[in-house]
């Protein structure tokens, strides 16, 4: 038997054989590369999961079957596109009498007609409910309309004494244009 193996066991075999062992290392060694660089890039504990590489092809196989499906920057941005539809989503609402969708800026809800939100008395611009001003034209919400005639005469004054200051401290030579 020995004559037999020491016949076929040529150098050329050898050789051949040598090859073999030596790609089947390299797989190896890669394929451990691969496990722990694909669970550091999911998240993962990878030095568990290169702990459980070592183990040949069972680990591979265990870690094929048990790894996360998302990578972390894949996950990081599903979660950022889906708080960017929550954030689209809060522009609109639904009628509190009807259910209806409707606007965040709706005064009216369209389908039962109920007034959703105020309008400025001055600039008729949809008031939250819960302001006591309105952001648009600094009117008091809710206030009288002598109180609120006064309101819109104070921008006006404003406006003008701003330009009166901005006037005095131009330079002589240069006046701003009107």
């Amino acid at each position: 038997m020995n004559e037999l193996l020491s016949q076929l066991w040529t150098p050329e075999l050898q050789a051949a054989f040598t090859v073999v062992v030596v790609l089947l290392v390299i797989l190896y060694v890669l394929s451990i590369v691969w496990v722990v660089r694909d669970a550091y890039l999911r998240g993962s504990y990878w030095y568990v999961w290169a702990v459980v590489a070592l183990i040949p092809l069972l680990g591979i196989i265990a870690y094929c079957l048990l790894r996360p499906p998302l990578l972390q920057i894949d996950r990081d941005e599903q979660e950022l596109e889906i708080a960017l539809k929550q954030r689209e989503l809060m522009k609109y609402g639904e009628c509190a009498n009807c259910g209806y969708p409707v606007e965040s800026d709706y005064v009216l809800c369209p389908n039962c007609h109920q007034r959703l939100k105020n309008l400025c008395t001055n600039c008729n611009h949809a008031l939250d409910p819960s302001w006591t001003v309105c952001p648009y034209c600094a009117t008091p919400v809710g206030g009288s309309p002598a109180r609120r005639r006064s309101r819109t005469q104070q921008p006006q004054q404003a406006a003008s004494q701003q330009q009166r200051q901005a006037r005095q401290r131009a330079p002589q030579g240069e006046r701003p244009a009107h």
